[in-house]
């Protein structure tokens, strides 16, 4: 396509947002008039879909629930007065906490006020709090945050030695929808050990975001624990951000989780808009559809050329992968739809994988997010002429362009500069996205059979584990390897068995194993 032609493409298919002074670029995707056309009647349903899902239809079957994060930053398009009061009280008690903690009225019993937040939280509990905390936290935050957002022993150990005395005042955040997440349950249960072996008291320095009623909301208030909020039935973790979720530690470090909301209300306003090319999240769903022909042929690269929107891709990948990585569509027919997400940041990639995405695999669309205000203040120039932000952009737009000239699509976002407004906006804006591509290829982007597939799965290996120590224990001298998954009734689980064995083994547990370790079968295995 000539410089004119592009030109002339380019203008027809901007968006820009005047309230938020956002920029939506879908120029450099090459999909024409013919496949626009062909999803009009698509994008007609799935406006009328969307607009259900706002009006409180049950959009997860599975567990009959309503999908309603949108009413969060909106609670007067809640279906019901007891459904908008869910969502403005626990606002109200955010901002009095808040408030507390910050004057000192609400402290630890050992400092005078709290200067830490440990978040104890995995996936949509942790993603959006992290890429949040990275992107607005200023240089000195009321409170400093840190996440356990794993069961990994060494990686718990890092954050808390990274604390060391200030876990006396360092105030705890355990967040988990059903109260039954092991991941988290682990993490809290390594904090409050850590507090008692300090002769601290966990209880006055824990607060929970989990769902009334739960394990969790019971937990928190036998043992009294310094605050409780709630977690709606209706809000998904990867839509979570914009509830007690997120808004809590964002509150805590000093960020305005009002411009947050508003940003995303904007957002919202522009995304319901059923019209195409005045709806930019529209425009996003049509640009993936395009790439991918429907099916999710080619991954996501996210570059955001900003260090504060680092993990903007990690959220992304919840967000767009737990959503759209189906195996069946509605109607029950296997479809195997998804799109990967990967991505660092601009400049960055430029000396990593910008090579393979220039002459490499074209298996890809690149999604560039451009932020306009390089710092606050002025900035020096680096050679005459030009300073380091010049380069930034100059880097950015020449990397777009080399691409295109390689038959290599993508997408640009510009927003002013990073702000909870935008920061709330961009959130909003993929949240529509994915439900938009969701109705075009015909699945459910509320629910996700997978991860509880895996958490099942992973519980059987632990009660696997289990039944052979306890079997181990029982013979009362060493067996072979085989012999001791018949015994547990897991011969079929051989493999299993032998690496529960071996982790065992490897932790000091107890368990010994003799033989050629290059041949496993050949191992006995024995207790003590």
């Amino acid at each position: 396509m000539n410089p004119q032609a592009l030109w002339k493409r380019y203008e027809d298919w901007l968006y820009y947002h005047a309230g938020l002074e956002l920029y939506l670029d879908v120029s450099r995707m090459r999909f024409d008039d013919p496949l626009v056309e062909t999803l009009n009647p698509k994008f007609e349903k799935a406006f009328k879909e969307m607009a259900a899902l706002e009006a409180g239809a049950i959009a997860n079957p599975d567990e009959n629930r309503m999908v309603g994060h949108y009413w969060l930053r909106d609670p007067d398009l809640a279906p019901a007065e007891d459904i908008k009061q869910e969502i403005i009280e626990p606002l109200k008690q955010i901002e009095a906490f808040t408030q507390k903690v910050h004057g000192g009225e609400i402290r630890p019993p050992q400092a005078v006020k709290f200067t830490d937040v440990l978040s104890i939280g995995i996936g949509g509990s942790a993603l959006g709090p992290q890429f949040v905390a990275e992107a607005l936290a200023g240089n000195s935050p009321p409170l400093a945050i840190h996440f356990i957002d794993n069961t990994d022993p060494a990686g718990i150990d890092r954050i808390l030695s990274r604390l060391k005395d200030r876990l006396s005042s360092t105030l705890v955040i355990v967040t988990s929808k059903s109260g039954g997440t092991p991941e988290t349950r682990n993490g809290m249960l390594e904090v409050k050990n850590a507090y008692e072996r300090q002769g601290l008291n966990f209880s006055q320095h824990a607060i929970a975001i989990t769902m009334p009623g739960s394990k969790m909301d019971n937990l928190a208030k036998s043992e009294g624990w310094l605050a409780r909020f709630p977690m709606q039935d209706w809000v998904g973790g990867r839509t979570s951000e914009l509830s007690a979720v997120g808004l809590l530690p964002a509150a805590l470090q000093g960020i305005d989780i009002h411009g947050m909301l508003a940003g995303a209300r904007e957002m919202d306003a522009a995304t319901r808009i059923p019209d195409l090319r005045k709806n930019p999240a529209a425009l996003l769903a049509l640009s993936w559809y395009y790439s991918g022909n429907g099916r999710g042929e080619k991954d996501m690269v996210v570059l955001p050329y900003k260090d504060s929107l680092l993990l903007f891709s990690r959220y992304l990948q919840q967000l767009v992968m737990e959503s759209l990585g189906k195996q069946n569509d509605l109607d029950g027919k296997p479809v195997y739809q998804g799109i990967a997400v990967y991505g660092n940041k601009g400049s960055t990639d430029q000396h990593a994988y910008v090579q393979q995405l220039r002459e490499g695999v074209p298996n890809f669309f690149v999604t560039f997010l451009e932020v306009l205000q390089d710092r606050v203040g002025e900035s020096i120039p680096v050679e005459p002429g030009a300073t380091s932000g010049d380069y930034l952009s100059g880097l950015l737009q020449g990397t777009r362009q080399a691409l295109y000239e390689n038959q290599r699509d993508s997408i640009t976002i510009t927003v002013p500069d990073v702000n909870p407004r935008i920061i709330g906006a961009l959130i909003a804006l993929y949240e529509r996205a994915v439900g938009l591509y969701a109705a075009l290829v015909n699945i459910n982007a509320y629910h996700q059979p997978g991860v509880e597939a895996g958490k099942k799965a992973a519980a059987s290996v632990l009660a696997l584990q289990v039944k052979l120590v306890e079997t181990l224990k029982s013979a009362g001298q060493p067996l072979a390897l085989n012999t001791l998954a018949e015994q547990a009734g897991a011969a079929d689980q051989i493999e299993t068995v032998y690496k529960i064995l071996r982790h065992l083994e490897a932790n000091k547990r107890g368990i010994g194993l003799q033989g050629d370790r290059a041949k496993p079968s050949s191992l006995m295995v024995s207790a003590g």
